[in-house]
């Protein structure tokens, strides 16, 4: 079982934003919370997507909801929502602090030849 981020608090403020509230036009979303925890678990640990618990579901359909959100804005309010909240500072954390995977940086270029020295030699 996967520990809880969130506590009560922090969800009550949270949950009156997100989509798929009850008498909501679409589908009734009813594991909201589940979902917000899956999310901030991914975003603390820095884990790929694949890593995600199978308690939480298909990490791919979570994927895609998280994925439909973000074009919607629904993290910008979240975020917005949860900006000054001491509890779940912990959980969330600024990119200037996550290492780059260890083959994205120093690595060579190839050195074929630009399109542009195969227009000079015509």
């Amino acid at each position: 079982m996967v520990r809880t981020l969130l506590s009560d608090e922090v969800w009550n403020k949270v949950q009156v934003i997100l989509p798929g509230k009850e008498g909501e036009r679409g589908r009734t979303a009813s594991n909201n919370r589940w979902f917000l925890e899956a999310v901030l678990l991914i975003a603390r640990t820095g884990s790929p997507w694949r890593d995600l618990p199978a308690e939480f579901g298909r990490w791919h359909t979570v994927y895609i909801r998280f994925s439909r959100w973000r074009s919607k804005g629904v993290w910008a309010r979240v975020a917005n929502a949860l900006a000054g909240e001491t509890e779940i500072e912990h959980i969330l954390i600024d990119s200037t602090i996550v290492r780059a995977h260890q083959h994205s940086a120093g690595a060579l270029k190839k050195a074929g030849r630009k399109r542009s020295d195969v227009l000079e030699a015509d």
